[in-house]
């Protein structure tokens, strides 16, 4: 179509319309044949996850000291070795422990820690040091600088609005809540400009946040081929029709058998193995868990939110294995930081700094893969980290991702042996 009409197209749509093609064609080639390389799925607990009542030190009576009130009994702690064990509504996390597709990471944190939800979040989702502001995230600059030439759909988060760690140099990845309406994710590199977005009639509209195309200016990334930048945002937004349509062609096609529970965790994760089950080529997948900001009566809540997420991975996880993916896939969660040690007048837990990690996965080295932070030594009250959370994001990078960390994360940081 793109030859025949050749004569009236743009110029911009003249010279790139076969490359666009070629690799519309190399998408449903995946498609149909379902390959792809390996994929990071980050799962973020938001609002501060207490993990102390997640992997609970059930033979250390400090814990039951501090804990009066919201402290799990020992008879209750689904136990891991002869100090610590999961929170009793983790049974699905704890049988893919048992089976060998879990590592556990204790204590794991950042030099000079921030409580705010907003700086702790902006610290773990930039890998940046506490005292530094750091634009881009680290994710966007994994695109920016090992997947050069690859289609929007690099990148999908799962909900309506991208996380800074999608943030890059050039714009790139998709957010969506659902299969048949997403926008495409604008770099702060195009500050001011309209973002692709689908509008309600599915055609892709601009959303003008105050400032023309033409004042864009220098604030555009570097163009190629001496494209303008009213033809770099029509290009954006073809490309993000054309994957728009791959993406709802790919959903429609599979239905898993596995019962998935209704919440809405499980529902996003269920998307995501729609999507990895037909092939979108897609290298990290974004979903986020909120709720986490346990300051009162926490016991219920937390509970709850243990099993809702113990459930959906399960379900998850099942999927993944009976469609063959679960080996080339890896499950990395976090929270922006964990609760301090004693609980608080409303029984609840306040903002504190270290927590645990879970990384799930067919090549993931099973077992505790850090020590667990002590319960009387501590820091203002709070647990002393134990791992830096930029060496989960270094061995994440180079043994899973296979690519360099050091340019990525500006620094380099001990690799772990989860990987």
């Amino acid at each position: 179509m793109g030859a025949a009409a050749s004569w009236t197209l743009p110029t911009f749509l003249n010279s790139t319309i076969f490359q666009m093609d070629s690799l519309a064609a190399d998408s449903l080639t995946q498609v149909v044949n379902g390959k792809d390389g390996r994929i990071l799925i980050v799962l973020q607990m938001g609002g501060g996850n207490d993990g102390l009542n997640t992997l609970v030190p059930y033979s250390d009576d400090a814990y039951y000291k501090a804990r009066r009130n919201i402290a799990i009994p020992k008879e209750a702690v689904l136990k891991i070795n002869d100090r610590f064990g999961m929170n009793p509504q983790l049974a699905e996390l704890k049988n893919l422990y048992d089976s060998g597709d879990l590592a556990i990471l204790n204590g794991v944190g950042y030099p000079n820690p921030n409580r705010s939800h907003f700086r702790s979040m902006e610290i773990w989702q930039t890998a940046s040091d506490s005292d530094k502001n750091e634009h881009y995230g680290w994710l966007g600059r994994y695109f920016d600088n090992a997947c050069t030439g690859a289609p929007s759909t690099v990148g999908v988060n799962i909900g309506s609005m991208p996380p800074q760690a999608f943030l890059g140099p050039k714009p790139i990845g998709i957010a969506m809540a659902n299969a048949n309406r997403y926008r495409f994710i604008e770099s702060e590199a195009l500050t001011g400009s309209p973002m692709m977005q689908e509008s309600d009639s599915g055609n892709v509209a601009g959303n003008n946040s105050g400032s023309s195309i033409e004042n864009l200016g220098g604030a555009m990334p570097p163009l190629q081929d001496g494209m303008t930048n009213m033809d770099f945002l029509q290009r954006t937004a073809l490309d993000a029709e054309l994957s728009s349509q791959d993406v709802q062609k790919i959903t429609s096609k599979y239905q898993s058998s596995v019962a998935y529970p209704k919440n809405r965790l499980a529902s996003d994760l269920q998307l995501i193995a729609q999507l990895i089950a037909g092939g979108l080529p897609t290298r990290i997948y974004y979903a986020n868990q909120g709720g986490f900001d346990t300051h009162a009566d926490q016991l219920g809540s937390h509970s709850r939110l243990m099993k809702e997420f113990s459930s959906a991975l399960g379900a998850f996880v099942a999927d993944l294995k009976q469609q063959g993916n679960f080996e080339r896939v890896l499950i990395m969660t976090f929270s922006e930081f964990g609760r301090r040690v004693e609980e608080n007048a409303s029984r609840g837990t306040d903002h504190g700094v270290a927590g645990p990690m879970f990384l799930l996965g067919g090549k993931v080295k099973s077992g505790v893969h850090s020590d667990y932070p002590s319960l009387t030594d501590l820091d203002k009250g709070d647990l002393k980290h134990q791992v830096d959370f930029r060496s989960v994001y270094a061995t994440v990078l180079e043994n899973w991702l296979q690519t360099g960390s050091d340019v990525i994360l500006k620094k380099s940081f001990p690799k772990l042996g989860f990987v």
